[in-house]
């Protein structure tokens, strides 16, 4: 049977339900709990932090219903593991069962409750890590966001993917090197991509307009640490502004300006994620982030923490022997 989480990563064992619950809103996701107004259920949870994902096992030995406005920045992948679970969100009831899938889109109301003897797993997931999986493989992002449709899935039929996740799962406690978890994490959303239904349209452009693109798309990785503008995309691509707006449209669903802000997000976030990574204003100002204080609020939407967050963790001593 596949392992999700060992012993290893226990942080709560039979502990008070609210201080697990208050390690959830530090480390998966904001919500509150509801429990009944009688005993002193005993709650526990395991959790490990993989490159941009966070791992989690938790059971809160009781009854318990979890609200929460929106995820806002994250999924969440839900895997029942024991007991049930059921689901009230924009009008539509379902019940999950031991085995069975749930994914949570970044802008659903949450409104789950779990019988006492739930057990589940959850993969929190940044959702640029989705964008990322989409423009790799050159996929218009949709307007709205990448949304994943509320369908019943059990995890047996999801083609190997406990077995992925159990390995993720050993690697996150071996303390596996960078560069091994964003290739696992980046395999995670391709997979999930490929696996659940959404709406995200896998339309490769025409190879006359790709190959525009491809021109533009590598002056831009080239010259992150620049100023660049849209007459020099023009001049680079060789077409008029409104078909450069076109090209980017089709090719990536963003604006070549939104394009090249959310690269030089995503750079900044691979630089502060280096153990030799100077300070944050630092290597923001190396990319043209001059206004700090914009940026920190635009790096903390796009992956869910400030960036002094990111640069820190980095420093820290790794815990639980992992």
């Amino acid at each position: 049977m596949t392992v999700l989480l060992s012993e290893r990563s226990q942080i709560f064992d039979r502990a008070d339900a609210y201080a697990v619950s208050e390690y959830v809103n530090q480390h998966v996701g904001n919500h509150c709990i509801r429990l009944p107004p009688k005993g002193r259920p005993q709650a526990s949870i395991s959790h490990r932090t993989f490159s941009s994902l966070d791992l989690c096992r938790i059971s809160y030995g009781a009854p318990v219903q979890v609200t929460s406005t929106a995820l806002e920045t994250i999924y969440h992948l839900q895997i029942l593991l024991q007991g049930h679970c059921r689901s009230a969100s924009r009008g539509k009831e379902q019940i999950f069962r031991a085995g069975e899938v749930l994914l949570i889109n970044p802008d659903d109301p949450v409104d789950l409750t779990y019988s006492a003897d739930c057990e589940k797993f959850i993969v929190k997931l940044p959702v640029r890590l989705f964008e990322n999986a989409c423009l790799e493989q050159h996929w218009a992002l949709p307007h709205q966001g990448i949304r994943f449709v509320a369908e019943r899935q059990h995890l047996d039929d999801m083609n190997g993917f406990a077995q992925l996740l159990g390995l993720i799962c050993h690697e996150a406690e071996n303390a596996a090197d960078l560069e091994v978890q964003t290739l696992y994490e980046r395999i995670v959303a391709k997979k999930l991509l490929a696996l659940l239904a959404s709406n995200v349209l896998r339309v490769i452009p025409r190879q006359e307009e790709g190959s525009g693109f491809e021109a533009v798309r590598q002056f831009i990785e080239a010259h992150l640490t620049e100023d660049i503008s849209v007459e020099q995309l023009m001049a680079v691509s060789r077409v008029s502004e409104r078909s450069l707006y076109l090209m980017f449209e089709r090719n990536v669903g963003l604006s070549p300006r939104d394009y090249t802000r959310q690269r030089k997000l995503e750079r900044v976030h691979a630089e502060l994620q280096k153990q030799a990574a100077r300070s944050v204003t630092e290597v923001a100002l190396d990319h043209g982030f001059v206004h700090l204080g914009r940026f920190s609020e635009a790096y903390r939407k796009r992956f869910g923490e400030l960036p002094s967050q990111t640069w820190r963790r980095q420093r820290e001593p790794v815990a639980l022997g992992g």
